[in-house]
């Protein structure tokens, strides 16, 4: 009488594995997934050059001298230590200080909701009408600024005459010019974003509907 030993039921069983397959490796000029060290590097590179010319000015604005392009020493100067030709000290330019502080604070708190309201407007509303305003709006972003500045004085000295040169007129020039930028940035905003989160701001109370 032969007996069959059958497997032990507790035998851990041997896994069997199968020979991986090779990697496709191609070449990194060929692997979308790979990291984008030119395109960060390019980046980098445009900063540094877009920002350079703005940290040699405020550097040279601690220059000691009068000279634009020799550096003669760090000081105050220029800043509060001249008796007479410094910000501190020099009505003209202590003048031209603060109305710049004013036009960008005024500049901000005005602009930036009305391009949340164009950028929302534009986002919802969907036709011709509404696409050549986007392109009017763009269009700051190519027009240089001398050209802008120019066309807006001609704007306020010849057709809208009533408005008369000064913090007025400068602040709407600016907040016409710089309405674009806070309107592109939350357009692109609400294209990622999408409807799903403003069905689910609904749903939690914080939009009712109209009766």
């Amino acid at each position: 009488m032969t007996t069959t030993n059958a497997p032990a039921a507790d035998a851990p069983a041997t896994a069997v594995r199968e020979p991986e397959p090779a990697k496709n490796r191609r070449p990194f000029w060929r692997n979308p997934w790979r990291h984008p060290w030119f395109l960060e590097g390019f980046t980098w590179l445009y900063l540094i050059w877009s920002l350079a010319p703005i940290a040699i000015a405020v550097l040279f604005s601690f220059n000691n001298g009068r000279s634009q392009s020799s550096w003669q020493g760090f000081s105050w100067r220029w800043y509060f230590s001249d008796p007479v030709n410094s910000v501190l000290h020099d009505p003209q330019l202590h003048a031209a200080v603060i109305q710049t502080v004013r036009l960008s604070v005024l500049t901000t708190i005005i602009a930036v909701p009305l391009g949340v309201a164009f950028a929302l407007g534009i986002n919802r509303w969907r036709g011709p009408i509404p696409a050549t305003f986007n392109f009017v709006m763009i269009l700051s972003y190519v027009i240089p600024e001398l050209i802008f500045g120019v066309s807006m004085f001609f704007v306020f000295t010849t057709l809208f005459s009533s408005v008369h040169l000064g913090t007025v007129a400068e602040v709407l020039g600016l907040v016409t010019w710089n309405v674009s930028w806070p309107a592109i940035v939350v357009q692109a905003r609400l294209v990622t974003l999408g409807r799903q989160y403003e069905e689910a701001a609904a749903d939690l109370g914080a939009m009712e509907p109209a009766s």
